[in-house]
């Protein structure tokens, strides 16, 4: 069982930044895919960012310019850097993490981002 947990959400202006982060306890890098995931309330849960095993990276068109998605191997955490935040960026932020071989999904609590001025 993998619990991985968001922080860094938090109450912002728009136009400033956030940085989230996702870690799991006893976690170590696989060959799958990282993905950050949002849902706004009352909507349902959209796609923002994956990154892969080696690097590479994919942006919604809505966070695209906007949002980087980077991970630390050795520490094995994602993170999602913020900026120019939006307040259609309001959201729960989910981060999904996988075990080998890719098939199982791990979902964290998700964190709380509000955009508001």
């Amino acid at each position: 069982q993998l619990q991985p947990l968001e922080s860094g959400g938090g109450l912002v202006q728009p136009r400033e930044s956030l940085r989230l982060s996702c870690t799991a306890p006893g976690f170590t890098p696989t060959s799958c895919d990282m993905d950050w995931f949002r849902q706004p309330a009352g909507k349902q849960r959209e796609w923002v960012s994956s990154i892969s095993a080696h690097g590479s990276t994919w942006y919604a068109d809505s966070v695209k310019g906007r949002f980087t998605i980077s991970k630390d191997k050795a520490k094995g955490a994602l993170y999602l850097q913020m900026n120019n935040l939006k307040p259609e960026d309001t959201a729960i932020y989910f981060c999904k993490m996988y075990l080998d071989p890719c098939e199982i999904e791990y979902w964290g609590q998700g964190t709380q981002v509000t955009v508001s001025s």
